[in-house]
């Protein structure tokens, strides 16, 4: 495990990172200068004001994808510990934990799971874990890191047809697939522990993804320390939401019938259940670390895990939601209400 100085520089590199990026974004918001690193790409279909996009600091795949997973049996993950938050899928009669220790690094991660081909990503900026159903209009994508954010979130691109798509809303917002959206498909953003506990409870056989190369790097620490604690965002100037801290996290929906609404994560502590009036439950339990808060990110304070399902003549049953820092839902839906009394 990394020790205490190796920390300290890690996270100098990351500051000065974001620092120069913040300072060459601004300035590389530019087309022309971009086609000699995307000369697939067409430019002259957009749906955003270039001006909104800046580097991130690395290049285009700078943070690589995981495009071949290596997964192991569920008994063998003993390095992860009870609280290490884990994306939790389950599709086709299989399930696998996608732990945030090793997406902190990759992002992004290209599998295909019962049958049905996956994109699962992760912006820690946002604290967006989403899973996105590959296919589209009878072809597979394959995604990557364009290394440009906008609105603090990850633009990724697909390998077809280099067209750049907002993560946080599965949309192609630059390229040929101008305004195309993905699937998002039902998943959890829980404790490695609630994870086991499902998969046993269900009796299945589940899998877990640990890193292609180990060394490659240091899986478990967190490069972001404090970063859920701070006033403001990284790489963000729009405008913050009220009655919330930026850097709170909240739950976010699309709600049945139409637009998308949120509830704030002391509501969901102080109350544990919630139903809402388009029938959907929202529950609140103890026991998954935040990921962005210390050096090791299983020692992170403790953030809850939040379940969203709704019902049906066969029972409950999962929907896809958001476990999202508040001022990325309030960039991406500024109209949206966000619940927090």
């Amino acid at each position: 495990m990394p020790n205490a100085r190796t920390f300290s520089v890690l996270a100098a590199a990351v500051l000065l990172v974001v620092a120069l990026a913040i300072g060459f974004g601004r300035v590389s918001a530019n087309p022309a200068s971009w086609k000699f690193e995307w000369p697939r790409t067409d430019f002259a279909k957009t749906s955003v004001d270039f001006a909104e996009i800046m580097s991130g600091g690395p290049p285009k795949d700078g943070i690589p994808s995981i495009d071949k997973p290596k997964f192991v049996a569920l008994d063998e993950a003993g390095h992860l510990k009870d609280a290490e938050p884990v994306i939790g899928l389950s599709l086709g009669g299989e399930m696998r934990a996608y732990p945030v220790q090793v997406l902190m690094w990759h992002e992004i991660v290209n599998d295909v799971i019962g049958g049905v081909p996956v994109a699962v990503t992760y912006c820690p900026l946002c604290n967006a874990a989403i899973v996105f159903d590959r296919r589209l209009d009878g072809r597979v994508l394959e995604f990557g890191t364009t290394g440009k954010l906008r609105r603090s979130d990850l633009v990724m691109y697909d390998r077809q047809t280099e067209s750049w798509w907002q993560q946080f809303l599965g949309q192609a917002i630059v390229g040929e697939l101008l305004g195309k959206t993905l699937e998002v498909l039902p998943a959890r953003l829980e404790s490695f522990a609630r994870f086991r506990e499902r998969a046993h409870a269900a009796a299945q056989t589940a899998q877990v993804l640990v890193p292609n190369r180990a060394g490659m790097r240091r899986y478990g620490a967190n490069p972001y320390v404090g970063y859920d604690s701070l006033e403001r965002p990284w790489l963000y100037s729009g405008a913050m939401p009220a009655k919330v801290a930026p850097l709170s996290r909240v739950v976010s929906l699309a709600l049945p019938g139409g637009g998308r609404a949120a509830w704030s994560f002391p509501l969901l502590r102080r109350q544990k259940r919630i139903e809402t009036s388009h029938g959907l439950i929202i529950t609140w339990q103890p026991g998954q670390a935040s990921a962005l808060d210390q050096a090791v990110i299983s020692n992170g304070f403790d953030v809850g895990n939040v379940v969203v399902q709704r019902r049906t003549k066969e029972g409950l049953v999962d929907v896809a939601y958001g476990v999202d820092f508040a001022f990325a839902f309030h960039a991406f839906f500024p109209n949206a209400p966000i619940h927090s009394e």
